[in-house]
Formats: structure tokens, sequence, C-alpha cells
């Protein structure tokens, strides 16, 4: 048992969604299957709405653009954390560049 700024600290802080899934202490299933395929698709499909409907408004063309490619660090990210996790198969490598690619273009 630790004092942190006078606060009993039992365990150890859990590490934040990003640094968990950098350091590969995430379940290779849940990145894949939930952060990537499932939640990162459905995001993807809504800012990519969101940059349709700014550009379908008479909107900027660079806003529009802007707003698609937001998401392009957060998808990195995630392919980048499953390549860097222990245990992944090529398939699951290849598919997370084939989603990147599609989650960029679309």
């Amino acid at each position: 048992m630790t004092k942190t700024l006078g606060i009993r600290v039992d365990k150890p802080m859990a590490p934040g969604f990003f640094a968990s899934r950098w350091r590969g202490e995430v379940f290779l299933s849940r990145l894949y299957w939930r952060d990537i395929l499932i939640v990162g698709s459905v995001i993807n499909l809504y800012i990519g709405f969101v940059a349709l409907m700014i550009a379908a408004k008479g909107g900027a063309l660079w806003v529009s653009a802007m707003v698609h490619f937001a998401i392009l660090p957060y998808n990195l990210f995630l392919v980048l954390a499953l390549w860097r996790t222990p245990g992944r198969s090529n398939l699951m490598v290849w598919t997370s560049l084939a989603w990147l690619g599609a989650a960029t273009m679309l």
C-alpha cells in the first residue's frame, strides 16, 4: 500500500485506453474485433457521413476533407497497436491494413 498526495492507493492505477493498447495489455480479440472492426468502423462511418453532409449542404470542400481525415490518427494508432501486440496472426495484420485503407478512402 502506498500513499500518493495523501490518498491511499491499494493497487496501481489502471492504464488509460491508449497506453494499454500501445503496450499490448489488452486482449488481442478485444483490440481486433471490438476496437478496430466494430467501434472503429462505426466511428468512421459516422465521421464519413458528417463529412458528406457538410459537402452536400454546400460547405467548403476543405472543411469536409478535414472532417473526413480527422479520424486518421486514431485509425493509424489502432492498426499500429495491433501490429505491436504479441500473438497477432498474419490474417489480422492484413485485414487491419485493408480496414485502414477502406476507412481512409471511403
